[in-house]
């Protein structure tokens, strides 16, 4: 993934750590830890023949520290060299010098398939509950694959129509999955497994005091919440 990123050549000290900054800061925003992120400048025997500056955001990974992105200054070379192979002037007027330019390039360019990678890494765990070992995926509720899971305690019609109606409520906002299968421990197991911050179970309560309990990955705490205050209640996460 790369962006090409033009600029003047007086520019391009203040343009190049823009860039490194507001690519770093993403990483941090996704949820992998500053910790297990750095920043690594290519040494001048390894530069790239095009580039006048190169840094690597790296992330370190189970087996050590690796690439995620790397942000270089091309200089003019890019638009220099299609310029003298197409024969096209590729400059650019700039009006406050009223002098024509060709633009410095500042490209980052990331890996996707590494990024959710390292983020995996980054946001598994595993803790002790009891005497077994829980398997978890820590991911911010925001970028969670499914940020709330809804578990009906059966599979009796009254208590899935309710877990609908909860789910019509709330995915305009919030990615939901209903789960109906196995026990609710085993339930509770597989949305940690998927990364689910927050679970919703619908029990027998719920058709008289029209309400429900909200589980925390987390913590594994629960609170009872009515269903007409679900949406302030995630709103506020």
């Amino acid at each position: 993934m790369e962006i090409e990123f033009f600029c003047k050549e007086e520019d391009e000290d203040k343009w190049f750590d823009y860039w490194v900054n507001k690519r770093m800061n993403w990483y941090k925003s996704i949820g992998i830890p500053e910790t297990q992120l750095r920043l690594r400048e290519h040494s001048n025997d390894e530069l790239a023949h095009y580039a006048k500056k190169t840094v690597d955001i790296e992330f370190k990974y189970p087996w050590g520290w690796g690439e995620l992105e790397g942000i270089a200054n091309r200089g003019t070379f890019d638009l220099t060299s299609h310029e003298n192979s197409s024969g096209k002037d590729l400059s650019y007027f700039d009006p406050e010098s009223d002098k024509k330019i060709i633009p410095t390039v500042i490209e980052p360019a990331g890996g996707l398939t590494r990024t959710l990678f390292a983020l995996l890494c980054s946001s598994y765990d595993e803790d002790t509950v009891g005497d077994t070992t829980r398997t978890l995926f820590r991911f911010d509720f925001n970028h969670a694959p499914i940020q709330i899971g809804i578990l009906p305690l059966s599979k009796k019609d009254d208590l899935i129509n309710i877990s609908n109606k909860i789910k019509n409520m709330l995915q305009e906002k919030y990615r939901i999955e209903i789960d109906i299968t196995q026990s609710i421990g085993k339930r509770y197991r597989r949305q940690d497994e998927i990364g689910t911050p927050y679970c919703i179970t619908v029990d027998f309560d719920t058709l008289d005091d029209k309400s429900v309990t909200i589980r925390n990955r987390d913590t594994m705490e629960q609170e009872r919440i009515s269903i007409e205050n679900l949406l302030d209640y995630f709103s506020g996460i």
